[in-house]
Protein backbone atom coordinates (compact mmCIF):
# COMPACT_ATOMS: atom_id res chain seq x y z
CA UNK A 1 0.00 0.00 0.00
CA UNK A 2 4.19 4.87 -0.81
CA UNK A 3 7.75 6.82 -2.31
CA UNK A 4 10.09 10.06 -2.97
CA UNK A 5 9.12 13.77 -3.62
CA UNK A 6 9.67 17.54 -4.53
CA UNK A 7 12.62 17.58 -2.18
CA UNK A 8 13.55 21.16 -2.67
CA UNK A 9 9.36 22.25 -2.55
CA UNK A 10 8.86 20.56 0.73
CA UNK A 11 12.08 21.53 2.65
CA UNK A 12 11.06 24.78 1.74
CA UNK A 13 7.14 24.47 2.65
CA UNK A 14 8.74 23.33 5.67
CA UNK A 15 11.10 26.26 6.55
CA UNK A 16 8.68 28.54 6.13
CA UNK A 17 5.71 27.15 7.50
CA UNK A 18 5.47 28.46 11.39
CA UNK A 19 5.47 24.69 13.16
CA UNK A 20 2.70 24.58 15.72
CA UNK A 21 4.69 22.40 18.64
CA UNK A 22 1.52 19.96 18.09
CA UNK A 23 3.11 16.23 19.07
CA UNK A 24 5.64 17.26 21.27
CA UNK A 25 3.36 16.88 24.47
CA UNK A 26 0.67 14.80 23.28
CA UNK A 27 -0.71 11.63 23.78
CA UNK A 28 1.18 10.65 27.13
CA UNK A 29 0.80 7.12 29.37
CA UNK A 30 -2.67 8.25 29.41
CA UNK A 31 -5.93 9.72 27.68
CA UNK A 32 -5.59 13.12 27.28
CA UNK A 33 -8.26 15.64 26.77
CA UNK A 34 -8.72 16.37 30.56
CA UNK A 35 -12.02 18.01 31.73
CA UNK A 36 -12.02 21.39 31.23
CA UNK A 37 -13.10 23.06 34.99
CA UNK A 38 -15.98 25.08 33.64
CA UNK A 39 -17.03 22.55 31.70
CA UNK A 40 -18.06 19.55 34.56
CA UNK A 41 -18.18 15.77 34.52
CA UNK A 42 -22.08 15.65 35.02
CA UNK A 43 -23.35 15.97 31.15
CA UNK A 44 -24.19 12.81 29.85
CA UNK A 45 -23.34 14.30 26.44
CA UNK A 46 -20.21 14.21 26.27
CA UNK A 47 -18.91 11.58 28.66
CA UNK A 48 -16.38 11.54 30.88
CA UNK A 49 -14.30 8.59 32.50
CA UNK A 50 -10.99 9.71 35.02
CA UNK A 51 -11.53 12.73 33.87
CA UNK A 52 -10.63 11.56 29.70
CA UNK A 53 -13.55 11.94 27.78
CA UNK A 54 -14.71 8.62 26.21
CA UNK A 55 -17.68 9.39 24.15
CA UNK A 56 -20.38 11.68 23.05
CA UNK A 57 -22.55 12.84 20.15
CA UNK A 58 -20.91 14.48 17.32
CA UNK A 59 -22.01 17.87 17.84
CA UNK A 60 -20.77 17.81 21.50
CA UNK A 61 -17.20 17.30 20.41
CA UNK A 62 -17.55 19.43 17.90
CA UNK A 63 -18.59 22.07 20.48
CA UNK A 64 -15.44 20.95 22.72
CA UNK A 65 -13.66 21.87 19.71
CA UNK A 66 -14.24 25.45 19.40
CA UNK A 67 -12.53 27.91 21.80
CA UNK A 68 -14.43 29.93 23.86
CA UNK A 69 -13.41 33.03 26.28
CA UNK A 70 -12.48 30.77 28.88
CA UNK A 71 -11.62 27.80 27.38
CA UNK A 72 -9.10 26.23 24.60
CA UNK A 73 -8.97 22.35 24.05
CA UNK A 74 -5.73 20.61 24.12
CA UNK A 75 -3.25 19.44 21.43
CA UNK A 76 -4.09 16.07 21.71
CA UNK A 77 -8.16 16.30 21.82
CA UNK A 78 -7.30 18.81 18.61
CA UNK A 79 -5.61 16.07 16.39
CA UNK A 80 -7.49 12.84 17.70
CA UNK A 81 -10.85 15.18 16.69
CA UNK A 82 -9.64 16.01 13.79
CA UNK A 83 -8.25 12.74 12.68
CA UNK A 84 -11.41 11.00 13.34
CA UNK A 85 -14.11 12.90 12.50
CA UNK A 86 -13.77 12.58 9.00
CA UNK A 87 -14.62 9.20 9.23
CA UNK A 88 -18.12 10.76 10.59
CA UNK A 89 -18.75 13.99 8.11
CA UNK A 90 -16.57 15.66 6.06
CA UNK A 91 -13.66 18.60 6.33
CA UNK A 92 -16.02 21.25 4.49
CA UNK A 93 -19.10 20.52 6.58
CA UNK A 94 -16.99 20.37 10.05
CA UNK A 95 -15.95 23.66 8.95
CA UNK A 96 -19.30 25.02 8.33
CA UNK A 97 -20.13 23.79 11.64
CA UNK A 98 -16.97 25.59 13.63
CA UNK A 99 -18.09 28.73 11.57
CA UNK A 100 -21.79 28.41 13.24
CA UNK A 101 -20.69 28.27 16.40
CA UNK A 102 -18.07 31.20 16.03
CA UNK A 103 -20.48 33.21 14.60
CA UNK A 104 -22.80 32.67 17.98
CA UNK A 105 -20.12 32.99 20.46
CA UNK A 106 -18.73 36.65 18.36
CA UNK A 107 -22.74 38.08 18.46
CA UNK A 108 -22.54 37.16 22.49
CA UNK A 109 -19.35 39.41 22.36
CA UNK A 110 -20.03 42.27 20.23
CA UNK A 111 -21.81 44.96 22.77
CA UNK A 112 -19.01 47.79 21.98
CA UNK A 113 -17.48 48.21 25.63
CA UNK A 114 -13.60 48.52 25.50
CA UNK A 115 -13.75 44.86 27.87
CA UNK A 116 -16.27 43.66 25.70
CA UNK A 117 -13.24 44.37 22.52
CA UNK A 118 -10.60 42.95 24.60
CA UNK A 119 -12.16 39.84 25.18
CA UNK A 120 -13.19 39.93 21.22
CA UNK A 121 -9.48 40.18 20.32
CA UNK A 122 -8.76 37.36 22.53
CA UNK A 123 -11.41 34.59 21.52
CA UNK A 124 -10.20 35.98 17.69
CA UNK A 125 -6.88 34.91 18.37
CA UNK A 126 -7.72 31.72 20.30
CA UNK A 127 -9.87 30.68 16.92
CA UNK A 128 -6.67 32.04 14.88
CA UNK A 129 -4.62 29.41 16.64
CA UNK A 130 -6.85 26.44 15.92
CA UNK A 131 -7.19 26.92 12.28
CA UNK A 132 -3.44 27.54 12.40
CA UNK A 133 -3.21 23.94 14.25
CA UNK A 134 -5.98 22.36 11.67
CA UNK A 135 -4.44 23.86 8.79
CA UNK A 136 -0.80 23.07 10.02
CA UNK A 137 -1.93 19.21 10.70
CA UNK A 138 -4.05 18.53 8.42
CA UNK A 139 -4.02 20.70 5.49
CA UNK A 140 -5.12 18.07 3.25
CA UNK A 141 -8.74 18.44 4.52
CA UNK A 142 -8.66 21.83 2.54
CA UNK A 143 -7.86 20.62 -1.03
CA UNK A 144 -11.25 21.04 -2.31
CA UNK A 145 -13.33 24.19 -3.32
CA UNK A 146 -15.49 23.69 -0.13
CA UNK A 147 -13.22 23.52 2.25
CA UNK A 148 -11.54 26.99 1.43
CA UNK A 149 -14.54 28.46 1.00
CA UNK A 150 -15.78 27.69 4.79
CA UNK A 151 -12.00 28.35 5.71
CA UNK A 152 -12.21 31.75 4.02
CA UNK A 153 -15.67 32.89 5.53
CA UNK A 154 -14.56 31.98 9.22
CA UNK A 155 -11.02 34.02 8.46
CA UNK A 156 -13.67 37.28 7.28
CA UNK A 157 -15.63 36.87 10.48
CA UNK A 158 -12.47 36.83 12.69
CA UNK A 159 -10.61 39.53 10.92
CA UNK A 160 -13.66 41.94 11.74
CA UNK A 161 -12.67 41.29 15.25
CA UNK A 162 -9.60 43.55 14.56
CA UNK A 163 -9.98 46.20 11.88
CA UNK A 164 -8.08 48.67 13.76
CA UNK A 165 -4.89 47.66 13.56
CA UNK A 166 -4.88 44.95 11.25
CA UNK A 167 -2.88 42.02 13.01
CA UNK A 168 -5.34 39.60 12.83
CA UNK A 169 -5.79 39.80 8.86
CA UNK A 170 -1.77 39.32 8.83
CA UNK A 171 -2.00 36.38 10.68
CA UNK A 172 -5.05 34.93 8.98
CA UNK A 173 -3.00 35.52 5.27
CA UNK A 174 0.46 34.36 6.97
CA UNK A 175 -1.35 31.38 7.66
CA UNK A 176 -3.72 30.78 3.97
CA UNK A 177 0.10 31.27 2.37
CA UNK A 178 1.56 28.33 4.28
CA UNK A 179 -1.66 26.52 3.44
CA UNK A 180 -1.12 27.03 -0.14
CA UNK A 181 2.52 26.02 -0.25
CA UNK A 182 1.51 22.99 1.77
CA UNK A 183 -0.71 21.71 -0.79
CA UNK A 184 1.85 22.83 -3.26
CA UNK A 185 4.36 20.05 -2.25
CA UNK A 186 1.83 17.39 -2.00
CA UNK A 187 0.60 18.00 -4.95
CA UNK A 188 3.91 17.95 -6.97
CA UNK A 189 4.79 15.18 -5.03
CA UNK A 190 1.74 12.77 -6.15
CA UNK A 191 2.54 14.11 -9.66
CA UNK A 192 6.50 12.92 -9.71
CA UNK A 193 6.20 10.34 -7.59
CA UNK A 194 8.19 6.95 -8.92
CA UNK A 195 6.45 4.78 -11.05
CA UNK A 196 6.21 1.15 -9.90
CA UNK A 197 9.27 -0.93 -11.28
CA UNK A 198 7.96 -3.37 -13.69
CA UNK A 199 9.39 -6.68 -13.00
CA UNK A 200 11.93 -7.72 -15.82
CA UNK A 201 10.78 -10.81 -18.37
CA UNK A 202 12.74 -10.71 -21.42
CA UNK A 203 14.07 -14.08 -22.08
CA UNK A 204 17.97 -12.35 -22.82
CA UNK A 205 17.76 -11.01 -18.97
CA UNK A 206 16.79 -14.05 -17.32
CA UNK A 207 18.56 -16.93 -19.22
CA UNK A 208 21.82 -16.97 -19.33
CA UNK A 209 22.58 -15.99 -22.70
CA UNK A 210 25.30 -13.21 -21.30
CA UNK A 211 28.29 -14.00 -19.43
CA UNK A 212 28.05 -13.22 -16.01
CA UNK A 213 31.19 -10.61 -16.15
CA UNK A 214 29.03 -8.27 -17.89
CA UNK A 215 26.52 -7.89 -15.18
CA UNK A 216 26.73 -5.25 -12.28
CA UNK A 217 25.14 -6.41 -9.06
CA UNK A 218 24.56 -4.98 -5.63
CA UNK A 219 28.19 -5.92 -4.58
CA UNK A 220 29.95 -4.17 -7.15
CA UNK A 221 28.44 -0.95 -6.19
CA UNK A 222 28.19 -1.40 -2.28
CA UNK A 223 30.08 -3.78 -0.41
CA UNK A 224 29.67 -2.40 2.99
CA UNK A 225 26.52 -3.82 4.91
CA UNK A 226 26.53 -1.16 7.29
CA UNK A 227 26.62 1.64 4.55
CA UNK A 228 23.89 -0.75 2.16
CA UNK A 229 21.88 -0.10 5.40
CA UNK A 230 22.50 3.28 5.83
CA UNK A 231 21.31 3.91 2.43
CA UNK A 232 17.89 1.56 2.81
CA UNK A 233 17.24 3.50 6.30
CA UNK A 234 17.49 6.94 4.20
CA UNK A 235 15.34 6.16 1.49
CA UNK A 236 12.86 4.55 4.12
CA UNK A 237 13.16 8.11 6.06
CA UNK A 238 12.20 9.81 2.70
CA UNK A 239 9.21 7.57 2.42
CA UNK A 240 7.84 7.80 5.47
CA UNK A 241 8.42 11.58 5.98
CA UNK A 242 5.58 11.87 2.60
CA UNK A 243 2.69 9.51 4.49
CA UNK A 244 0.20 11.89 6.94
CA UNK A 245 -2.05 11.40 9.64
CA UNK A 246 -4.96 11.58 7.36
CA UNK A 247 -3.04 9.16 4.72
CA UNK A 248 -3.32 6.27 7.78
CA UNK A 249 -7.20 7.14 8.37
CA UNK A 250 -8.14 5.85 5.33
CA UNK A 251 -8.02 2.42 6.80
CA UNK A 252 -10.41 3.47 9.14
CA UNK A 253 -12.81 6.32 7.00
CA UNK A 254 -12.61 3.96 3.78
CA UNK A 255 -14.04 1.16 5.79
CA UNK A 256 -18.16 0.15 4.77
CA UNK A 257 -19.72 2.38 7.56
CA UNK A 258 -23.46 4.15 7.61
CA UNK A 259 -20.97 6.74 9.12
CA UNK A 260 -19.02 7.20 6.20
CA UNK A 261 -21.39 6.66 3.22
CA UNK A 262 -21.77 9.86 2.33
CA UNK A 263 -18.21 11.12 2.55
CA UNK A 264 -16.19 8.53 1.26
CA UNK A 265 -16.54 9.30 -2.42
CA UNK A 266 -15.36 12.69 -1.60
CA UNK A 267 -11.58 11.65 -0.74
CA UNK A 268 -9.50 11.96 -2.58
CA UNK A 269 -7.23 8.80 -3.00
CA UNK A 270 -3.61 8.66 -1.62
CA UNK A 271 -0.86 7.27 -2.99
CA UNK A 272 1.21 7.00 -0.38
CA UNK A 273 0.33 3.84 1.54
CA UNK A 274 0.44 2.01 -1.82
CA UNK A 275 3.94 3.09 -2.95
CA UNK A 276 5.57 2.86 0.70
CA UNK A 277 4.13 -0.88 0.32
CA UNK A 278 5.22 -1.22 -3.22
CA UNK A 279 8.97 -0.44 -1.86
CA UNK A 280 9.08 -2.81 0.59
CA UNK A 281 8.05 -5.17 -2.72
CA UNK A 282 10.25 -3.79 -4.82
CA UNK A 283 13.07 -4.48 -2.29
CA UNK A 284 12.39 -8.18 -1.36
CA UNK A 285 12.01 -8.84 -5.25
CA UNK A 286 15.46 -6.91 -5.57
CA UNK A 287 17.16 -9.16 -2.72
CA UNK A 288 15.98 -12.60 -3.88
CA UNK A 289 16.91 -11.30 -7.86
CA UNK A 290 20.50 -10.11 -6.59
CA UNK A 291 20.64 -13.73 -5.10
CA UNK A 292 19.26 -15.85 -7.88
CA UNK A 293 20.80 -14.37 -10.98
CA UNK A 294 24.29 -15.37 -9.59
CA UNK A 295 25.98 -18.25 -11.48
CA UNK A 296 28.34 -19.25 -9.08
CA UNK A 297 27.67 -20.95 -6.30
CA UNK A 298 30.68 -19.24 -3.86
CA UNK A 299 29.66 -15.78 -5.26
CA UNK A 300 25.73 -16.96 -4.49
CA UNK A 301 27.07 -17.96 -1.14
CA UNK A 302 28.41 -14.45 -0.21
CA UNK A 303 25.48 -12.43 -1.97
CA UNK A 304 23.15 -14.91 0.54
CA UNK A 305 25.81 -13.89 3.69
CA UNK A 306 25.55 -9.96 2.56
CA UNK A 307 22.31 -9.48 2.69
CA UNK A 308 22.01 -11.37 5.75
CA UNK A 309 24.68 -8.87 7.34
CA UNK A 310 22.89 -5.94 6.04
CA UNK A 311 19.63 -6.95 7.77
CA UNK A 312 21.36 -7.37 10.85
CA UNK A 313 22.75 -3.89 10.56
CA UNK A 314 18.92 -2.74 9.55
CA UNK A 315 18.20 -3.86 12.30
CA UNK A 316 20.77 -2.29 14.65
CA UNK A 317 19.84 1.12 13.16
CA UNK A 318 16.17 0.50 14.03
CA UNK A 319 15.26 0.09 10.38
CA UNK A 320 12.87 -2.86 10.80
CA UNK A 321 11.22 -2.45 7.39
CA UNK A 322 14.26 -3.07 5.02
CA UNK A 323 15.31 -5.10 7.62
CA UNK A 324 11.64 -7.57 7.46
CA UNK A 325 12.24 -6.80 3.04
CA UNK A 326 15.38 -8.00 2.88
CA UNK A 327 14.11 -11.81 4.80
CA UNK A 328 11.21 -11.68 3.30
CA UNK A 329 13.26 -11.79 -0.10
CA UNK A 330 15.64 -14.19 1.33
CA UNK A 331 12.31 -16.56 2.19
CA UNK A 332 11.03 -16.65 -1.36
CA UNK A 333 10.54 -19.97 -2.56
CA UNK A 334 13.32 -19.01 -5.33
CA UNK A 335 15.62 -18.31 -2.95
CA UNK A 336 14.66 -21.00 -0.25
CA UNK A 337 14.92 -23.64 -2.25
CA UNK A 338 19.06 -23.31 -3.33
CA UNK A 339 19.91 -25.72 -0.93
CA UNK A 340 23.48 -26.33 -2.18
CA UNK A 341 24.06 -22.61 -1.50
CA UNK A 342 22.82 -22.04 1.73
CA UNK A 343 24.61 -25.72 3.07
CA UNK A 344 27.56 -22.99 2.52
CA UNK A 345 26.15 -20.04 4.18
CA UNK A 346 27.05 -19.51 8.18
CA UNK A 347 22.80 -19.36 9.10
CA UNK A 348 23.65 -18.47 13.03
CA UNK A 349 23.23 -14.74 11.92
CA UNK A 350 20.49 -15.24 9.70
CA UNK A 351 18.45 -17.52 12.38
CA UNK A 352 18.56 -14.55 14.89
CA UNK A 353 17.09 -11.80 12.57
CA UNK A 354 14.17 -15.20 11.77
CA UNK A 355 13.64 -15.07 15.82
CA UNK A 356 13.14 -11.35 15.50
CA UNK A 357 10.68 -11.50 13.01
CA UNK A 358 8.87 -14.75 14.34
CA UNK A 359 5.65 -14.80 13.25
CA UNK A 360 3.97 -16.47 16.66
CA UNK A 361 2.21 -14.80 19.17
CA UNK A 362 1.32 -11.71 16.75
CA UNK A 363 5.21 -11.26 16.31
CA UNK A 364 5.82 -10.56 19.80
CA UNK A 365 9.67 -10.92 19.78
CA UNK A 366 9.23 -8.38 17.10
CA UNK A 367 7.28 -5.57 18.78
CA UNK A 368 9.72 -6.29 22.14
CA UNK A 369 11.94 -5.17 19.90
CA UNK A 370 10.31 -2.19 18.42
CA UNK A 371 9.67 -1.19 21.67
CA UNK A 372 13.04 -1.35 22.58
CA UNK A 373 13.96 0.92 19.85
CA UNK A 374 11.33 3.41 20.90
CA UNK A 375 12.80 3.91 24.08
CA UNK A 376 15.62 4.07 23.08
CA UNK A 377 14.52 7.16 20.65
CA UNK A 378 12.61 8.99 23.33
CA UNK A 379 15.87 9.25 25.51
CA UNK A 380 17.91 10.01 22.56
CA UNK A 381 20.02 13.02 21.85
CA UNK A 382 20.98 12.28 18.20
CA UNK A 383 19.04 11.60 15.29
CA UNK A 384 21.39 8.18 15.09
CA UNK A 385 19.61 7.05 17.93
CA UNK A 386 15.82 8.54 17.03
CA UNK A 387 15.56 6.28 14.23
CA UNK A 388 12.66 4.09 14.55
CA UNK A 389 11.26 2.55 11.52
CA UNK A 390 8.40 0.00 12.23
CA UNK A 391 7.75 -2.97 9.55
CA UNK A 392 5.31 -0.67 7.86
CA UNK A 393 2.84 -3.75 6.90
CA UNK A 394 2.22 -4.63 10.36
CA UNK A 395 1.59 -0.97 11.94
CA UNK A 396 -1.35 -1.12 9.18
CA UNK A 397 -2.50 -4.59 10.15
CA UNK A 398 -2.35 -3.32 14.00
CA UNK A 399 -4.86 -0.18 12.99
CA UNK A 400 -6.88 -2.40 10.76
CA UNK A 401 -7.73 -4.70 14.12
CA UNK A 402 -8.37 -2.23 15.97
CA UNK A 403 -10.78 -0.82 14.02
CA UNK A 404 -12.04 -3.91 13.82
CA UNK A 405 -12.26 -5.09 17.09
CA UNK A 406 -14.04 -1.51 18.10
CA UNK A 407 -16.70 -0.15 16.88
CA UNK A 408 -17.20 3.60 15.72
CA UNK A 409 -20.43 4.28 17.73
CA UNK A 410 -21.95 3.40 20.95
CA UNK A 411 -25.56 1.47 21.48
CA UNK A 412 -26.53 4.77 22.22
CA UNK A 413 -25.78 6.19 19.33
CA UNK A 414 -22.58 8.01 20.54
CA UNK A 415 -19.32 8.20 19.25
CA UNK A 416 -16.68 5.65 20.57
CA UNK A 417 -14.02 8.46 21.32
CA UNK A 418 -11.78 5.69 23.51
CA UNK A 419 -11.36 4.00 20.10
CA UNK A 420 -9.93 7.04 18.28
CA UNK A 421 -7.80 7.67 21.50
CA UNK A 422 -6.05 4.26 20.80
CA UNK A 423 -5.90 5.44 17.24
CA UNK A 424 -4.44 8.48 17.21
CA UNK A 425 -1.89 7.28 19.95
CA UNK A 426 -1.07 4.52 17.80
CA UNK A 427 -0.75 6.80 14.54
CA UNK A 428 0.99 9.73 17.18
CA UNK A 429 4.28 7.29 17.32
CA UNK A 430 4.41 7.00 13.73
CA UNK A 431 4.39 10.36 12.69
CA UNK A 432 7.29 11.36 15.93
CA UNK A 433 9.84 8.30 14.37
CA UNK A 434 8.96 9.86 10.59
CA UNK A 435 9.92 13.38 11.96
CA UNK A 436 13.45 12.32 12.76
CA UNK A 437 16.25 13.63 10.36
CA UNK A 438 18.64 11.18 8.69
CA UNK A 439 22.08 11.23 9.84
CA UNK A 440 23.07 9.59 6.99
CA UNK A 441 24.51 11.30 4.04
CA UNK A 442 23.09 10.41 0.64
CA UNK A 443 24.99 8.38 -1.93
CA UNK A 444 23.59 8.80 -5.18
CA UNK A 445 24.97 6.10 -7.04
CA UNK A 446 24.02 3.20 -4.47
CA UNK A 447 20.78 4.77 -4.12
CA UNK A 448 20.18 4.92 -8.25
CA UNK A 449 21.17 1.11 -7.92
CA UNK A 450 18.25 0.40 -5.51
CA UNK A 451 16.17 2.25 -7.12
CA UNK A 452 16.44 1.37 -10.57
CA UNK A 453 18.32 -1.94 -10.83
CA UNK A 454 16.08 -4.63 -12.86
CA UNK A 455 14.20 -6.88 -10.84
CA UNK A 456 13.18 -10.43 -11.95
CA UNK A 457 9.10 -11.29 -12.20
CA UNK A 458 8.12 -14.38 -9.82
CA UNK A 459 8.47 -16.41 -12.76
CA UNK A 460 11.61 -15.44 -14.18
CA UNK A 461 13.02 -15.43 -10.06
CA UNK A 462 12.19 -19.67 -10.79
CA UNK A 463 13.61 -19.74 -13.84
CA UNK A 464 17.26 -18.16 -12.43
CA UNK A 465 16.70 -20.28 -9.61
CA UNK A 466 16.44 -23.74 -11.38
CA UNK A 467 19.51 -22.23 -13.97
CA UNK A 468 21.49 -22.13 -10.76
CA UNK A 469 20.78 -25.53 -9.24
CA UNK A 470 18.56 -27.54 -11.69
CA UNK A 471 15.55 -29.20 -10.40
CA UNK A 472 15.57 -31.89 -7.55
CA UNK A 473 12.31 -33.44 -8.12
CA UNK A 474 9.88 -34.18 -10.93
CA UNK A 475 7.45 -31.28 -9.50
CA UNK A 476 10.14 -28.84 -10.02
CA UNK A 477 11.05 -30.53 -13.30
CA UNK A 478 7.97 -29.82 -14.76
CA UNK A 479 7.37 -26.50 -13.13
CA UNK A 480 10.90 -25.90 -14.94
CA UNK A 481 9.86 -26.95 -17.99
CA UNK A 482 6.63 -25.30 -18.34
CA UNK A 483 8.24 -21.86 -16.89
CA UNK A 484 10.55 -22.12 -19.45
CA UNK A 485 8.51 -22.79 -22.68
CA UNK A 486 6.00 -20.13 -21.26
CA UNK A 487 8.69 -17.41 -21.43
CA UNK A 488 10.48 -18.39 -24.45
CA UNK A 489 7.12 -18.37 -26.29
CA UNK A 490 6.18 -14.79 -25.07
CA UNK A 491 9.45 -13.20 -25.63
Amino acid sequence: MAEPLCKAAVKKCKETMPQTPIFSSMLGSSCSGQVQPDMGERCVDPVYQDGNLVSGSLEALIERLVPTMDYYPDRTYIFTFLLSSRVFIHPHELLAKVGQICIKQKQQLEVGTEAEKAKLKSFAAKIIQLLKEWTETFPYDFQDEKSMKELKEIAHRITQCDEENGTVKKIISQMTQNLLMALSARSQYQEIREKFRQPVTDKGTILKTKPQSTQKDILSVCCDPLILAQQLTYIELERVSNIYPEDLMQIVSHMDSLDNHKCRSDVTKTYNLEAYDNWFNCLSMLVATEICRVVKKKQRTRMVEFFIDVARECFNIGNFNSMMAIISGMNLSPVARLKKTWSKVKTAKFDVLEHHMDPSSNFCNYRTALQGAAQRSQGAHSSREKIVIPVFNLFIKDIYFLHKIHTNRLPNGQINFKKFWEISRQIHDFLTWKQVECPFEKDKKIQTYLLTAPIYSEEALFIASFESEGPENHMEKDSWKTLRTTLLNRA
